[in-house]
């Protein structure tokens, strides 16, 4: 058996939306609760190939127990805001009826020096809920050739054969 290992839900929802819209079996992605929880969770489930995606501050954690870690550069949202542009996440936001939250977010004091990609990650994390909402819109949003580096080797691995004799 096949498991994705992630940080939290956001990490999740991207893996499941990617692999939904790839048309590929959607795999079991377990939420750990943070890159510590990896460590719990491999022990539980040895016997299964485990797979980790993880953000690269954290990788160290998932690399010490898990033999195949996929690296978010610096995060997830990162990730997407590299593969769609400013412009493009500022389109899904308003899609969302949120650009003016946005706006105004651009507008604090420590915000208004800031590069717009930080403003953007920033917005994701400043409300409860954000960043698994957002997940999902932009692993629906970003072009299926666009799809972040990790994520595409991640979900091109689980797409792999089976080693001969395991399920």
């Amino acid at each position: 058996m096949r498991i994705v290992l992630v940080e939290g839900e956001s990490d999740a929802v991207a893996v499941r939306t990617l692999a939904a819209r790839l048309q590929m079996p959607v795999p079991q992605v377990l939420p750990v609760g943070g890159s510590k929880g990896a460590r719990r969770a491999a022990v539980q489930l040895e016997g299964a190939q485990l797979f980790g995606l993880v953000d690269a501050a954290e990788r160290r954690d998932f690399e010490r127990v898990l033999a195949t870690v996929f690296v978010c550069d610096p995060d997830l949202e990162f990730e997407f805001i590299r593969a769609l542009g400013p412009l493009g996440v500022e389109a899904v936001i308003a899609g969302q009826g949120e650009l003016g939250s946005f706006r105004r977010l651009q507008t604090q004091p420590y915000q208004q020096n800031q590069p717009v990609e930080r403003q953007l990650a920033r917005f994701f994390g400043g409300r409860s809920g954000n960043k698994v909402r957002y997940a999902r819109l932009l692993a629906q949003a970003v072009p299926l050739e666009d799809i972040p580096a990790p994520l595409a080797a991640l979900l091109e691995r689980l797409c792999s054969p089976l080693p001969k004799g395991e399920v």
